[in-house]
């Protein structure tokens, strides 16, 4: 009797633990402002005997979603701010354990268990990669007017009932190769990426169920980032130039007027590669840009011979291939410039160039040069710099720091100091800093998005000195802003001379300075920055803070309960 209770116990255990030992399922829900139904929808999920773990994004809601969500028994990552959509859900599955993770929309009001299981289920017995959900509902419009018109046109290949189903699942292996988008672009991105990776896709029926209703604004907006996703992606797997067969002239004359160009430019200016080669790569261009633009005429006179829509036409014409014509005239100019500096000497070919044939520069010093930046790619800090960020000069520039300047990270102090030799867009950070700023070793950052990494860090700058005065050290404390906001002008005066400068944000409160380590004035900042002089009596010398003019930053002065406003040193 006893063998048989066990053996009862085991199989109730096994039924619960979904009958499928070894895979983890993760279900990932993004959240902002949804305190009326996020619990209900974590419920749900905890409920179904396939899932293992539920987490909550909570995308920078304003309302009580995050403490509905922790009371419902999820775990919860929050954002401070909201990012969209797609950043959620990419948050969400950095943080998953899943083999497999589900994404389920926070505003759902009547979601069954047997629906989240039914989007699982298909991944877990092998018959999908990916399955995506279709429902019967109310709305739709964006789907009917926006989505299924462009995939028909660009990707005929994809015929789901709903391809904007917010609700879907995966395996991990499948969404590492996927890239989501931080938006409402982000589920017919993934759909649009399994398809041209060749990933098995499912799309289940779940019966009915329900979504709050969006605003005509909110839709608006959906709709132009699912455009916009849907575009991006067709030019990125080159949807549009295969349905464009006078953009294909178009491009091929440009690219013999390149070739061209380079031909004509090579036999004078690259000496490494036989003028020989040269001179052939230029006749291949131009019998090249002679064929295609011939053709391209012959086929605009085909199209405009039509009675019906010639004023249409040439409209659409210019709308799509204006930017490339220009390209075109301009490598004509080009090559009719360089071609009109060659002079024949006594069977001797040179070029002269003089201002009738070539834009004359100022001299070096004057040139304006190229500032480019980014990407970065993070990884380890090396042995013994625990306390120390390597990184390079451009990403300081877009951080609005300087080598020596200081970042504290969690209340620990990290010194930005230079990157290695050949490790220009490296980013070297110690595992703390890392786990504090949600980057991994591999990641790769844009210099765009560099900021929104550091938002919200403490910094600790150098401040530069104005005179020629060794003995004095001016630390600045700011707070890294991803936005741009009115600031104030303050100047620092010392003996009466200004010495040093700074710009940033005040917000209401106190902020403090310090000389020689000690607090010594504290400046008080109402609703209303008003501009005011501040002195402080140290020793023999006299401070003066001067808050001026109003101008703009991306940087936030330092309040006192988070650190030093400014920190005067001075050196024996």
């Amino acid at each position: 009797m006893s063998c048989l209770i066990l053996i009862i116990v085991f199989l109730l255990m096994a039924a619960k633990n979904n009958g499928k030992s070894g895979i983890l399922v993760s279900v990932v829900i993004p959240a902002y402002n949804e305190e009326n139904t996020v619990a209900n929808v974590v419920k749900i999920a905890m409920s179904s005997k396939y899932v293992h773990e539920v987490l909550v994004v909570d995308d920078g809601s304003t309302d009580n979603t995050y403490e509905v969500a922790k009371v419902a028994g999820a775990s919860i990552i929050r954002h401070t701010n909201n990012h969209g959509k797609g950043a959620a859900l990419k948050t969400g599955f950095k943080h998953s354990k899943g083999d497999i993770i589900a994404f389920i929309d926070a505003d759902l009001k009547d979601l069954s268990t047997k629906q989240v299981e039914n989007i699982i289920r298909p991944i877990i017995e092998g018959k999908a990669d990916i399955t995506k959900t279709k429902f019967k509902r109310e709305a739709g419009r964006v789907t009917e007017l926006t989505a299924k018109p462009l995939l028909d046109f660009f990707f005929p290949e994809i015929k789901f009932d709903q391809p904007l189903s917010g609700q879907f699942a995966a395996k991990r292996t499948a969404l590492t190769k996927i890239r989501f988008e931080e938006d409402y672009g982000v589920d017919v991105g993934i759909v649009l990426d399994a398809d041209v990776l060749g990933l098995n896709i499912r799309e289940v029926d779940i019966g009915e169920i329900q979504h709050q209703m969006s605003t005509l604004s909110d839709l608006n907006l959906v709709a132009n980032e699912v455009v916009r996703t849907i575009v991006d992606r067709a030019i990125e797997y080159g949807r549009v130039t295969m349905m464009d067969s006078m953009g294909k002239s178009i491009r091929m004359g440009i690219l013999g007027l390149s070739l061209a160009s380079l031909g004509v430019f090579g036999v004078f200016f690259i000496r490494f590669v036989p003028s020989t080669l040269w001179i052939i790569v230029s006749i291949i261009g131009m019998i090249m840009a002679v064929y295609y633009i011939l053709k391209l005429i012959k086929r605009s006179y085909h199209v405009l011979l039509r009675q019906e829509g010639r004023i249409q036409s040439v409209k659409s014409f210019t709308y799509m291939h204006f930017p490339i014509l220009v390209s075109g005239l301009i490598l004509i100019a080009m090559l009719s410039t360089l071609l009109g500096a060659v002079h024949v000497d006594e069977g001797k070919i040179s070029i002269e160039p003089n201002s009738g044939n070539l834009i004359i520069w100022k001299s070096n010093t004057e040139n304006r040069t190229f500032d480019v930046r980014g990407p970065y790619e993070v990884d380890s800090a090396l042995e013994n710099e625990n306390t120390l960020i390597r990184i390079s000069k451009e990403a300081l520039d877009t951080l609005g720091l300087q080598y020596g300047d200081k970042v504290y990270i969690h209340s620990e102090s990290y010194t930005l100091n230079e990157t290695r030799p050949g490790e220009t867009n490296i980013l070297r950070i110690p595992l703390d800093a890392r786990k504090s700023l949600d980057i991994s070793i591999g990641e790769v950052i844009q210099d765009s998005n560099l900021r929104k990494i550091f938002n919200g860090i403490y910094a600790q700058k150098n401040l530069a000195l104005l005179e020629n005065i060794t003995n004095v050290t001016i630390l600045n404390g700011y707070s890294i802003q991803n936005d741009v906001e009115k600031s104030y002008m303050v100047d620092i005066f010392l003996d009466k001379k200004k010495v040093s400068t700074t710009n940033g944000i005040f917000k209401k409160g106190a902020y403090s300075i310090y000389v020689d380590g000690e607090k010594v004035k504290t400046i008080q900042i109402g609703d209303k920055v008003i501009k005011d002089d501040y002195y402080i009596y140290w020793e023999n010398h006299i401070i003066k803070i001067q808050i001026g003019n109003e101008s703009t930053s991306d940087m936030r002065f330092i309040p006192a309960e988070e650190g030093r406003f400014l920190s005067i040193r001075f050196e024996e």
